[in-house]
């Protein structure tokens, strides 16, 4: 098997991504998540509703990646201690749900995924999988470093930990200049006495 072969087909347009993603994030701001439509965003990027779909299998994921992140995330940063990395963590959390589209989107998205089972399975599987894999890589290191004896339930921590920057910042509406460290601080402490 070669694995210098070269991807068939044409490589995808960048700029095309991008313009995609403008556009939702801009029709968002302008006629909130139920007023977006596919249609919308391909005359607003100036592309066929065929190169969204090639990218974004449906509204919602194109709505989850405009709004919030897309399929592939960074890695967590990884700081040294299990502490610093977790305050990485909320940090990275705040930015992306700082983005002003973040709020409506993820409110439209959980009415209709609650209405909706197999929407909401689609949703996890496809861009909820990656922040787990994240949050399950910080405390895989905290692990190897000593720190945690064990693995933690990694559902559960990602549930508590995403769980509650989306309440503190879309819900409650509470300032977030201290809520990085306050959590990193609160769940590092939680996790230590746990093990």
């Amino acid at each position: 098997m070669n694995e210098n072969r070269q991807p068939v087909g044409r490589p995808r347009d960048t700029r095309v991504d991008q313009a995609v993603l403008d556009a939702a994030r801009a029709l968002l701001a302008e006629v909130g998540y139920a007023g977006l439509t596919m249609d919308a965003v391909a005359a607003r990027a100036g592309v066929g509703k065929a190169a969204i779909y090639r990218r974004h299998a449906t509204k919602q994921a194109l709505v989850f990646a405009a709004a919030v992140h897309g399929v592939e995330l960074e890695p967590p940063p990884d700081t040294g201690s299990l502490l610093g990395d977790l305050e990485a963590l909320a940090r990275v959390i705040v930015a992306h749900l700082g983005n002003p589209a973040a709020a409506p989107a993820l409110m439209g998205l959980l009415a209709e995924a609650g209405a909706d089972t197999s929407l909401g399975h689609a949703l996890c599987s496809a861009l909820i999988e990656v922040e787990r894999e994240g949050n399950a890589a910080v405390l895989e290191r905290a692990v190897r470093r000593g720190e945690l004896a064990r693995l933690p339930d990694i559902d559960l921590f990602h549930a508590m930990f995403g769980g509650t920057v989306l309440s503190w910042m879309l819900v409650v509406r509470l300032p977030t200049d201290e809520l990085p460290r306050r959590l990193a601080e609160f769940m590092d402490k939680a996790l230590r006495a746990s093990h």
